[in-house]
């Protein structure tokens, strides 16, 4: 048995290619041929709602979405930033995350970064020589693992934190929340700039990625702010 939550025909060939007796999907593109059971939707569909219908179909029960965190979120618990994602097209600036940092400090809060290894070095020059790279999975849990929010781009690691139940806001650039915002029944986040072609799955047609790089620090604080004095 194989399985894709993309709509994707791409996966569905590999589906097909491998062997696979069993393979559920969501077509496109006159991929039902490569598929043996195609389910409904799809395209537009929330990624964990993708997977869940897939684990109705062979009868299988999902975890629910974390709950919020119950300990008190004070300014002592560190807001984690991370400034890394799997694609240059969902990278927010590093000036403007360290920008975040700053005006986060000055309200007495304490910021713990997180970054990719390239992005150590940029870090250093900005001044931020604690910025962290975690190294796999088990050291990206332990530092979260105080943290009372989560702010960075739409990549692996807010996930990881909705799922520990840490409250997530995501800086949203190609993709749209409505498919890849984190579960958590506190996650909030900002929409990348409009363009025509969204969401174009990080093949952005132009020289930059516009939909991310014209969200300025003030748009982002704007909508940051009151959700951190919410949370607390």
């Amino acid at each position: 048995m194989g399985v894709s939550a993309r709509c994707d025909p791409r996966d569905h060939l590999v589906l097909r290619l491998a062997g696979a007796g069993r393979r559920l999907g969501f077509s496109r593109a006159g991929s039902a041929l490569l598929l043996t059971e195609p389910l409904p939707g799809g395209r537009m569909l929330h990624r964990r709602r993708a997977w869940e219908q897939i684990a109705a179909r062979l009868g299988w029960e999902p975890a629910p979405p974390a709950g919020a965190r119950l300990h008190p979120v004070g300014t002592e618990a560190p807001v984690v930033l991370h400034s890394g994602a799997g694609r240059p097209t969902r990278i927010w600036p590093l000036e403007r995350f360290a920008e975040l940092a700053r005006r986060l400090r000055r309200q007495g809060r304490t910021v713990r970064v997180l970054c990719d290894a390239g992005q150590l070095d940029g870090w250093r020059r900005l001044g931020e020589p604690s910025a962290i790279a975690p190294e796999n999975v088990d050291a990206l849990l332990e530092c979260l693992a105080d943290a009372a929010g989560f702010v960075g781009g739409d990549s692996g690691p807010g996930h990881v934190a909705a799922l520990c139940g840490v409250p997530t806001f995501t800086i949203f650039g190609p993709q749209l929340p409505a498919l890849f915002a984190p579960s958590h029944p506190r996650a909030s986040w900002i929409d990348g700039a409009p363009c025509r072609f969204k969401p174009c799955f990080d093949s952005c047609r132009f020289a930059e990625p516009r939909c991310i790089l014209e969200l300025t620090i003030e748009d982002v604080w704007a909508q940051l702010e009151p959700w951190l004095a919410a949370a607390r």
